[in-house]
């Protein structure tokens, strides 16, 4: 960028859900070289989170619509829809993190949007993945979730099959819930990885069918026309908004730091930002 004379830019983090693991270190390491003079001189603003964004909820409705075709209609508005999200360590979370929050408020608008789009009203819980050490992480365990659906399942099949004269699929009807039908949904991820071709396919999948459920994973976002049309109106909106003059370059929220911050360079950061990079 330095070399090829670039005046303005915008830092977009490509994690919707804003936290100081992920955004957060990112900004202050562009901070830390871009201070030095690695960059040049640039105009920089910032598009820090983009939790609730339309096009963002439209994308995930869509791709949770295709797997819950995938089901019989008669089962398929009783799946249980596991939004997995990567966890954090408590000691994060604890410091007043904003990611928790941020992840959730997608997950509602998501609900919200089926319910709109075509009177999905389907269970769903928010669950957390690729916990790592021994630290307390935040739960409950996407892994866990499935073994406790699955448990769950059994029980209501065992209560069922006590309804005389019923056939499987007048059980089906019956159960209030699916507990072995399951939708799970990358809700913090935008594009395939290791934590979604691995950990969600070859692991909680192969895991809940070994159980004895149906489990299909929602697409991610990767190439979705409903998400690169998110990305574009993104990047119009920001910049028509700082253009204007006496504009902000970033977020009220993000000059906000988690209540029990300690890294002095995270507060250097968010002023060199809002500064424009100067």
């Amino acid at each position: 960028m330095k070399a090829d004379g670039v005046q303005r830019a915008i830092a977009f983090t490509q994690y919707p859900q804003y936290s100081c693991s992920t955004t957060g270190s990112s900004l202050n390491e562009l901070y830390r070289k871009a201070s030095r003079g690695e960059g040049g001189k640039i105009k920089w603003s910032v598009i820090d989170r983009w939790a609730m964004h339309d096009g963002l909820v439209n994308a995930f409705t869509n791709l949770i619509i295709k797997s819950l075709s995938k089901f019989p209609v008669h089962r398929r508005s009783k799946a249980v829809i596991l939004f997995s999200a990567h966890s954090l360590p408590m000691s994060v979370v604890n410091r007043g993190d904003p990611y928790i929050m941020e992840v959730a408020t997608t997950v509602g608008s998501v609900m919200q949007r089926l319910a709109s789009v075509d009177g999905f009203e389907n269970p769903y819980r928010l669950v957390w993945q690729s916990q790592v050490g021994p630290s307390a992480w935040m739960g409950q365990q996407t892994s866990e979730a499935i073994k406790g659906l699955a448990r769950l399942g059994d029980e209501e099949e065992k209560r069922l099959s006590q309804i005389p004269q019923q056939s499987k699929k007048e059980l089906a009807e019956l159960a209030s819930v699916g507990y072995k039908d399951v939708v799970l949904v990358p809700i913090a991820f935008t594009s395939d990885h290791i934590e979604t071709l691995y950990e969600l396919d070859l692991e909680y999948v192969q895991e809940g069918k070994e159980l004895g459920m149906t489990v299909e994973r929602a697409e991610s976002l990767n190439t979705s026309p409903f998400f690169i049309r998110a990305l574009a109106d993104l990047v119009t909106d920001h910049l028509k908004r700082t253009e204007v003059d006496g504009a902000s370059p970033v977020s009220t929220q993000m000059m906000l730091r988690c209540p029990g911050c300690k890294n002095p360079t995270c507060g250097e950061q968010k002023r060199w930002f809002a500064g424009w990079g100067n």
